[in-house]
């Protein structure tokens, strides 16, 4: 008989694998089965699983120290690594404030775009504006910056009303209109919710340069944030860009904001900037930001027990090193063509595939109805589970992107394998989730639910 468990899991009642080991793109349970890492866990381990490079940083660092607190000591894996950071970092963001998690990292953001305009004595800039269909974290401040309708919902109390505008999301546009002719209406929504608000009252946008976990990797048209990054401007308001899951390479580009050619005032980094292999994120500031709060006060009001951690540090810099060594970002951009192709040709075989969206290594299928009238299973059908299921059953490995239109309807599933996977991986991929899309289908079709 089995012991009880004391872990609280995901969905209480539900029985988990247990996990043996990692290799590569792939992951082990204690039955020996054998998963591809079709998105990376949580589109976080951008490097594959079982690294040496890395595991050999982890025994060094320990070796030496494995705690330090931030306001005691400084360490020479931090310097490194926010060193690294700042060399990737487009334009003036050279400063890191190191974190442990995504939802820290945004809701630093936060507290520093605040902040900044304090230092400045315009107290009443303390507003975040940001998009529907948005996912920035889970902790309150993160939370209340999110526009994902359904995880907002059981705390919609205690949560700030920051999300204001639509979300560039052309299969759907919430305009009923189509890019280029649009002109942009999504971004420009951003101008009159300001003058809406009123700027005085605003010190920052925050958004995902491609939409996570709330709409499964949906991608701005071009020039979006150029638009987006000129009215902020025009209005003195502070750009966040959360690159929590678009960041360290995984679209493609080090960020995923270099699609855009625009230059945030903040970025929120995690997930990939340590791959899995340890907790860590980070907040990057620019450079005038920093000025104002170093001429001021000196001291940025946040901070956690583990911030800056040598141990974690010494696993990130050799994450990003590796991926160096490696020409990892190249290979996410190669990559990436020959995945987002392989599943343009499922989406023609299967007609539940709505939409193929995403960016290098960052991929995303919206699931629907009828394709004709692009009309949305209800969520209680729980479609997105159920291809997600049926996909590990398989040995495939897939995340969930479901409930982002509205709370009510949106099935979404995200694609994201490390950045190791080889063209017969991805060959082997898309065949365990052509099979898995099948299935479903078959099933809907029993159900009444698909034609």
């Amino acid at each position: 008989m089995n012991e009880q468990s004391h872990v609280i899991k995901p969905l209480l009642g539900k029985t988990y694998p247990t996990v043996s080991y990692g290799m590569g793109v792939y992951l082990y349970d204690t039955d020996g089965k054998a998963y591809m890492d079709g998105c990376s866990g949580a589109v976080t381990a951008n490097i594959g699983h079982g690294v040496q490079k890395v595991i050999d940083a982890m025994n060094e660092q320990a070796s030496k120290v494995s705690f330090t607190y931030r306001s005691q000591f400084t360490s020479e894996a931090a310097e490194k690594l926010a060193t690294k950071l700042a060399g990737w970092a487009p334009g003036d963001l050279n400063y890191v404030f190191f974190v442990n998690s995504g939802s820290e990292a945004t809701e630093t953001a936060m507290k520093i775009a605040i902040q900044y305009w304090q230092e400045q004595g315009r107290t009443g800039k303390n507003k975040v504006l940001s998009r529907w269909m948005s996912y920035h974290g889970i902790t309150m401040g993160a939370l209340s910056m999110s526009g994902h309708v359904l995880r907002r919902k059981r705390f919609v109390p205690l949560l700030e009303d920051y999300p204001a505008i639509e979300p560039p999301y052309c299969y759907r546009c919430p305009f009923n209109s189509s890019y280029p002719s649009c002109d942009l209406l999504c971004a420009n929504q951003l101008e009159a919710a300001i003058l809406r608000t009123g700027a005085d009252n605003i010190a920052a946008f925050i958004a995902e340069p491609i939409i996570g976990a709330a709409g499964g990797a949906v991608t701005p048209p071009p020039y979006y944030y150029q638009r987006i990054k000129d009215i902020c401007d025009k209005y003195e308001i502070l750009f966040i860009a959360d690159e929590v899951m678009t960041g360290n390479g995984r679209t493609g580009k080090p960020f995923g904001i270099n699609h855009w050619n625009v230059t945030p005032d903040l970025m929120a980094l995690g997930k990939g900037m340590s791959a899995g292999y340890t907790p860590m994120a980070a907040t990057i500031v620019s450079e005038k930001i920093i000025d104002v709060i170093r001429n001021g006060s000196k001291s940025i009001m946040s901070g956690h027990t583990y911030s800056a951690n040598p141990q974690s540090a010494a696993i990130s810099l050799a994450v990003m090193e590796y991926i160096e060594e490696n020409n990892l970002i190249q290979a996410a951009e190669e990559k990436g063509s020959r995945l987002l192709a392989g599943l343009e040709k499922l989406a023609e075989k299967h007609g539940i595939v709505g939409d193929v969206r995403g960016k290098g290594l960052l991929c995303g299928l919206e699931l629907i109805k009828e394709r004709r009238t692009k009309e949305p299973f209800p969520l209680q059908l729980g479609v997105t589970e159920r291809l997600i299921g049926k996909a590990m059953k398989n040995g495939l490995l897939i995340y969930s992107a479901s409930g982002g239109m509205n709370g009510k309807a949106g099935d979404a599933v995200i694609v994201a394998p490390p950045f190791v996977i080889t063209e017969q991986e991805i060959d082997e991929l898309l065949g365990m989730l052509d099979r898995s899309l099948g299935q479903l289908t078959e099933e809907l079709r029993k159900e009444g639910r698909a034609s």
